[in-house]
Order: structure tokens, then C-alpha cells, then sequence
């Protein structure tokens, strides 16, 4: 993994990191948005502590454990990349409850074109802002974006202490078993 200067991570900030996608997908995961070491290497889920690709593994989503930088290898498996909000920052606590609202509407828009199986939010904390949906949980949800049904995963970022990679890889399983029937 490429070091970069505080300066360089800054930089970061301005730099849209472009989503991993396609129609017809079994299942679109999305971030809350992209951190800094994220939108400085152009990989999602690039910061080194971040559980997503070790878990998606675990879980059987992919027959290897992918680095951030084969992302791309995702499509041929049926699955993709995407974010609640465009903006890159060190923290999500940055973001602004409008972003995550028109964040939400403009994802509403991006599964209602590209009709993925499954949109699998990594994140309630994300999901309920998005969304105003203040009760949800992890898990399945009522919701649907046209034939699109809605998944709430626990955070993968090492600072989310609740849920340990093990726990986390049986909720993605679950997903995963949900999708492929």
C-alpha cells in the first residue's frame, strides 16, 4: 500500500472516486462515502483496518481475498461498488444530514437504472439518514427501490467495534444467500 503525505491526503478531498458498477447486478454494495485514503488511491474501501474486502471474502462472496485495487475483478462476480455520498472526508461524522438525504435520493435513482438484485447499504448509521428511516436495523429491510430489495450491513471499518470480522462475515452471508435465491 502506496504511503501518502497528510498534504497528499488533503488533496484527496477533491477527487471523485467513480463507482463499480454495471446493470443487472446480484448485488450493489454501498458506502457510507469515501475516505480520504480511498479517494487518494481511487479504491474502494482502501484504508488499511477496513474489514469490507477480508469479510466479503469470508463470506463467500468472492473466492479470494481481493486487494482494494482488483475491484474491478467485483463485476464478474455479479457484484459492484458505489457510495450514499460522493464527497470524500476523513470522517463520516463530516457529513451533513442534507448530504445524506439528496445522497439517498440520488442512490434511489442509481438502483432504480441500473436494477441491481440486492442494494446492500454498509452502514444503519448511513441507511437511517439517507433513508429517514430512524428504526431500522441490519438486515433485510421493508423498503424496495423498484424490484430492488434493500440490505442493511454493519459498518466494516475498523473503528466499529460492535461487530467483529466473524459477525460481520455471517450478516454478509446472509445477504449473499438472500440474493442468490
Amino acid at each position: 500500500m502506496a504511503r501518502f503525505t497528510s498534504e497528499e491526503l488533503e488533496a484527496a478531498r477533491d477527487r471523485v472516486v467513480p463507482d463499480v458498477v454495471a446493470d443487472g447486478l446480484r448485488v450493489l454494495f454501498c458506502g457510507i462515502n469515501p475516505g480520504l485514503m480511498t479517494a487518494a488511491t481511487g479504491h474502494h474501501f482502501a484504508r488499511p483496518g477496513n474489514r469490507f474486502w477480508p469479510v466479503l471474502h469470508r463470506s463467500g462472496f468472492t473466492p479470494r481475498l481481493l486487494k482494494p485495487a482488483e475491484q474491478g475483478e467485483l463485476l464478474s462476480y455479479g457484484l459492484g461498488i458505489t457510495n450514499v455520498v460522493a464527497r470524500p472526508t476523513a470522517r463520516a461524522d463530516e457529513l451533513t444530514p442534507e448530504e445524506y438525504r439528496e445522497g439517498g435520493r440520488l442512490l434511489a435513482l442509481k438502483v432504480e437504472r441500473l436494477r441491481p438484485r440486492m442494494l446492500a447499504v454498509v452502514g444503519v448509521t448511513a441507511y437511517r439518514a439517507a433513508f429517514d428511516d430512524r428504526k431500522a436495523q441490519v438486515g433485510p429491510q421493508p423498503r424496495t427501490i423498484g424490484d430492488t430489495r434493500v440490505w442493511v450491513l454493519p459498518n466494516p471499518s475498523g473503528l466499529n467495534a460492535h461487530w467483529t470480522a466473524e459477525t460481520m462475515a455471517e450478516e454478509f452471508r446472509r445477504l449473499r444467500e438472500a440474493a442468490e435465491a
